[in-house]
C-alpha cells in the first residue's frame, strides 16, 4: 500500500519505507530560534465559586528550578504573601480567602534563592472574561484573529480580520473589501487596513500573518495587496482607480502584491510581486490560459491560498505563503531582515522538473510547520506532502487533497513527529491515516469516502498518545494512537481542541462551545457554553472561535471569540485549578508557529511539538533566544 510514495521525485519501494521507518534520528542541531520576549502575563479572575484565581507564565528562557511569591495588595496598598514556601508546582493559585476586584496581585520569581523583581500590580477581572471593545465597521463581523506583541512590550496584540460578504472561491458574486484592525489587550484600536475591492474576501483568500519577522522584538504583519490597498495611515497601494473585478465578482487579472506592514501603525513598509502570479508575464490572461496553468479558467483552483512562518535556517524567521493546492502548488519564501524583503526560495511543482509534478495536488485547506527531520531547521508539511527547509521536496505521498492536518509527537512511542489526516477522494483507500512526518509513510490508516473531519489529541488517558477519530463513511468510534478502536462511540464534535481543566488531556473546541470526553461513559459533556455569555461560533461549518491560543496565564489555553452582535471579542481563561506546570506553549515552536496559522484557510487547532498528554515526560526546554 505504499508503493505511490515518492522520495524527491523516485517511487519508492516497501522495502526502502521499512528502512526509513527504523531511522534512529540525531540529537537536533542547536539552533537558538529568536522568539518573543514576553512578559509574566499575569492575570486574576474571579471564580464562579467564590475567591480569585491567578495565573501566570513561566517563560522558556528561564531555569527549570524557577520558583515564585505571589502577593495580595490591598486598596490601601499593603502587600501580603500568600504562599508560606515558594510556589514550584503550578504557575497559578486560587485565593479563596479574596473575591472581587478590590484587591490586586503581583508576582515575583525566586532564581537561584533570590526574589526578583515583581511584576506591575493586576486588578481583578471584573467579570468572567476579559472585553475587548471593537469598532466593527458598518456590515461587517469579527471574524478570524492572531497575536503578535505589536509594540514590544511583551504583551500580545490582536490583529482582526473584520468580514463583510465574503465568497467562497467555487462561488460567483462580489465580496466586500477585507479589514484588518489591530487592538491592544485594553481595547485601544492601533490601526485599520483596509486592503480593497481588488482583494476577494473568504477564507481561502484573505490569509494574513502576524510575527516578529525581523527580529526588533515588535510584530509586522504581512498579506497579499493589490492596487487599492490602504494601509494604516491612509497610504494607497498601486491604482486606487483599478477595479479588477468581473461580472461574476472574481478577480481574475490585474497585478498582485505582497507587502510587510508595521504591526504598531499598520505602515505599509515593503511591497513587492506576489510570487506566483496567476500566469508568468501576463497580467490580463484569457480564462483558456488560466485553465492550462491551474486547472479551470475562473479562479477556483488558482485563488486557493496558505500562509506561514518558518525558521528555515532554524534562528530566524521567514515568510511562506503559497498557491494553488488542488492542482498546480506553489510555495514562495521570504525574508524581511533590515528593511529589506527578499525571496528565499519558490518550489513550483509545474515548473518543468519532472521530480517536481507529483507535489502537485497534495494541498489541504491548512498546512503545518516543524522541524519534521530534526536537523534543527523547520519544515513545511504541506497536505499530503513535505518541502524541506532549503526549497527542495522531502516527499509526496500521492494520497491527495484533504480538510484537517494535525502534525505533533501523536505517538509518544515512536521517534519523531506524526501527522493525521483525513482525505476526500471517492472510495479513498486512506480516507483518515496516521502517517510518519518525517518520511510519510504509513502507519495506520481507515478506508472511507469523502471524510469531512478528523481531529487528533489526547481525551482517554488509559492509553498513552492522541486518540483520533473522523467524521466519514464507515469511520466510526475512537481509535486509539495504534489505530485500534477503543470505543464505539466518538466525540460528538471532530473540529479544535484546547486544554483548559487542570489535568493534562485535551478538551474538544466546536465554535464557542467546550465538552470535557468522559471516557468511562464513552459521551461529551458540556463544560463551557459560549451562548450563555452571548458568543457566536464564525464561518459556518468551519465553526471556529476568533482564535484559542495560550496568550497570558500559566500554560493552557484561551478562548477568543466574538459577541453576537459584533461588538465586542471576549477571552475567557479558564479559572480550574491544576497541579501540573509547563513553561508558555508559545515558546514551543511547533506551537507558537500554529498560533501564526491558525487563522489560514480552514481552522485547525495547535499542537506541540512534543507529546502533551496524560503520561507524558518532561517537556524538552526549548532551544529559545528572545530579545
Amino acid at each position: 500500500m505504499y508503493t505511490n510514495l515518492f522520495k524527491n521525485g523516485k517511487v519508492m519501494n516497501l522495502a526502502v519505507l521499512l528502512s526509513l521507518s527504523c531511522i534512529s534520528f540525531s540529537a537536533p542541531a542547536q539552533h537558538q530560534r529568536q522568539m518573543e520576549a514576553l512578559d509574566r502575563g499575569l492575570v486574576a479572575m474571579p471564580t464562579p465559586e467564590g475567591g480569585n484565581f491567578v495565573s501566570w507564565r513561566v517563560l522558556g528562557t528561564e531555569p527549570e528550578d524557577i520558583s515564585f511569591n505571589l502577593y495580595r495588595i490591598s486598596a490601601s496598598g499593603d502587600a501580603e504573601k500568600l504562599n508560606p514556601t515558594p510556589l514550584t508546582k503550578a504557575s497559578s493559585f486560587l485565593d479563596e480567602a479574596a473575591a472581587g476586584g478590590d484587591v490586586s496581585y503581583q508576582v515575583k520569581a525566586i532564581i537561584d534563592g533570590k526574589e526578583q523583581e515583581g511584576t506591575k500590580a493586576v486588578a481583578v477581572w471584573n467579570q468572567g472574561y476579559l472585553s475587548v471593545a471593537l469598532q466593527t465597521p458598518e456590515g461587517y463581523m469579527p471574524n478570524d484573529a492572531s497575536v503578535g506583541d505589536l509594540n514590544g512590550d511583551g504583551q500580545y496584540e490582536l490583529v482582526l480580520h473584520q468580514a463583510g460578504k465574503t465568497h467562497d472561491n467555487s462561488h460567483k458574486g462580489l465580496t466586500d473589501p477585507p479589514i484588518l484592525q489591530a487592538y491592544t489587550l485594553e481595547g485601544e484600536m492601533l490601526w485599520e487596513i483596509n486592503l480593497g475591492k481588488n482583494i476577494r474576501d473568504g477564507a481561502h483568500y484573505t490569509q494574513f500573518m502576524v510575527y516578529d519577522l525581523d527580529g526588533d522584538g515588535k510584530a509586522e504583519v504581512a498579506c497579499k495587496t493589490a492596487d487599492g490597498t490602504t494601509d494604516g495611515l491612509g497610504t494607497v497601494i498601486g491604482d486606487p482607480q483599478a477595479d479588477w473585478r468581473n461580472d461574476d465578482g472574481y478577480i481574475l487579472e490585474g497585478p498582485e502584491f505582497l507587502t510587510i506592514f508595521d504591526g504598531q501603525t499598520g505602515k505599509a513598509l515593503a511591497t513587492t510581486d506576489y510570487i506566483p502570479p496567476r500566469h508568468p508575464g501576463k497580467l490580463h490572461p484569457t480564462t483558456e490560459e488560466l485553465k492550462s496553468l491551474w486547472g479551470d479558467g475562473y479562479g477556483n483552483r488558482m485563488d486557493r491560498f496558505l500562509a506561514g512562518i518558518a525558521y528555515l535556517d532554524g534562528e530566524r524567521p521567514s515568510l511562506i505563503m503559497t498557491r494553488g493546492y488542488y492542482t498546480r502548488t506553489v510555495l514562495a519564501a521570504w525574508n524581511w531582515r533590515d528593511g529589506e524583503l527578499s525571496e528565499v526560495w519558490t518550489f513550483d511543482s509545474e515548473d518543468g522538473d519532472p521530480v517536481h509534478k507529483p507535489y502537485g495536488g497534495q494541498g489541504y485547506h491548512s498546512l503545518s510547520v516543524g522541524d519534521i527531520d530534526e536537523d534543527g531547521k523547520d519544515e513545511v508539511v504541506f497536505g499530503a506532502m513535505a518541502i524541506d527547509d532549503d526549497g527542495t521536496g522531502i516527499y509526496t505521498t500521492g494520497l491527495g487533497h484533504g480538510d484537517a492536518l494535525h502534525l505533533s509527537d501523536i505517538d509518544p512511542e515512536r521517534p519523531g513527529m506524526e501527522v493525521f489526516g483525513i482525505h476526500e477522494h471517492v472510495k479513498h483507500e486512506h480516507g483518515a491515516n496516521l502517517r510518519d512526518a518525517a518520511t510519510g509513510e504509513i502507519i495506520w490508516s481507515y478506508p472511507s469516502p469523502d471524510v469531512g473531519r478528523g481531529l487528533a489529541i489526547d481525551i482517554d488517558p488509559r492509553y498513552e498518545g492522541y486518540e483520533c477519530w473522523a467524521s466519514g463513511e464507515g469511520l466510526h468510534g475512537l481509535w486509539n494512537v495504534k489505530g485500534e478502536m477503543i470505543s464505539e462511540r466518538k466525540p460528538r464534535s471532530c473540529n479544535m481542541g484546547i486544554w483548559w481543566d487542570g489535568d493534562l488531556l485535551r478538551e474538544i473546541l466546536n465554535g464557542v462551545d467546550i465538552d470535557k470526553w468522559d471516557f468511562e461513559a464513552e459521551r461529551s459533556e458540556r463544560i463551557f457554553t459560549g451562548e450563555n455569555y452571548n458568543m457566536a461560533k464564525n464561518n459556518g461549518t468551519k465553526s471556529n472561535p476568533a482564535l484559542c491560543a495560550d496568550i497570558f496565564g500559566d500554560w493552557r489555553e484561551e478562548l477568543i471569540g466574538r459577541t453576537a452582535d459584533g461588538r465586542e471579542l471576549r477571552i475567557f481563561s479558564t479559572t480550574i485549578p491544576t497541579e501540573y506546570r509547563l513553561y508558555t506553549l508559545m515558546h514551543d515552536p511547533v506551537y507558537r508557529l500554529s498560533i501564526a496559522w491558525q487563522n489560514v484557510g480552514y481552522n485547525q487547532p495547535a499542537h506541540t511539538g512534543f507529546y502533551l498528554g496524560a503520561g507524558m515526560t518532561k517537556p524538552p526546554k526549548p532551544q529559545i533566544s528572545s530579545k
